[in-house]
């Protein structure tokens, strides 16, 4: 067996030797200055999803939170870590974006589409309860002889939404966006091919970030 310590501690010893010295001026501002992030990401505890990457985004421009499925419940409703990230992030660091990023090939959408496959893990099962009704919906929209991989699409796309929906609920984001101080999008990021679409302005439809000079 591999020894992963190992093969972390030679990642940190690469970090130190090579890519802190070309941006140490930017850590060590990032440390004498206190973070202003202008963006929130909600996204999946997935190895596979990187934000700051897929985003190219530097030291200290995003505030990121991670849970299984994206998942943001509605107020009042397990309160708890990720309640106290968002409000952190409006009334504390006044971000200006809320992002709710899901993704392609998602074990949580997965196991919600098979919930059988979570009886030995009670507390996943009870988190999944957030998206029980991005469920409800994908299957009220679902077409005879569907593909499995269209309705794990669907899937995703609903809960994304749905999550969205959710985080309008906080009162420090409702107060925010209000004010006009605070947008939110959601995000659909395709692992296999590195396309990002996205819902913007309260739409239901995923449109894909095009590249420069491309159509589409």
């Amino acid at each position: 067996m591999k020894d992963v310590l190992s093969e972390l501690k030679a990642g940190i010893r690469q970090f130190r030797t090579e890519v802190y010295p070309a941006q140490a001026e930017v850590y060590r501002k990032a440390e004498s200055e206190p973070q202003r992030p202008a963006a929130m990401i909600v996204t999946c505890a997935d190895s596979r999803i990187d934000p700051e990457l897929i985003t190219q985004s530097g030291t200290g421009e995003l505030f990121v939170t991670r849970n299984i499925g994206n998942l943001v419940p509605a107020y009042g409703e397990m309160m708890g870590g990720v309640s106290a990230v968002v409000e952190y992030a409006v009334s504390a660091l006044k971000v200006k974006h809320i992002v709710v990023c899901g993704h392609s090939d998602c074990g949580a959408m997965k196991a919600l589409l098979n919930q059988e496959s979570l009886e030995s893990m009670g507390t996943v099962k009870r988190w999944m309860r957030n998206a029980e009704a991005a469920l409800s919906v994908a299957d009220s929209l679902s077409e005879p002889d569907e593909k499995p991989s269209t309705r794990l699409r669907r899937l995703t796309e609903e809960n994304v939404l749905l999550q969205v929906q959710h985080l309008r609920t906080h009162p420090s984001v409702a107060g925010a966006i209000a004010r006009e101080e605070l947008s939110l999008s959601g995000w659909v990021y395709d692992i296999g091919t590195g396309e990002v679409r996205i819902s913007e302005n309260g739409e239901r439809v995923f449109r894909a970030v095009t590249l420069e000079g491309k159509a589409g």
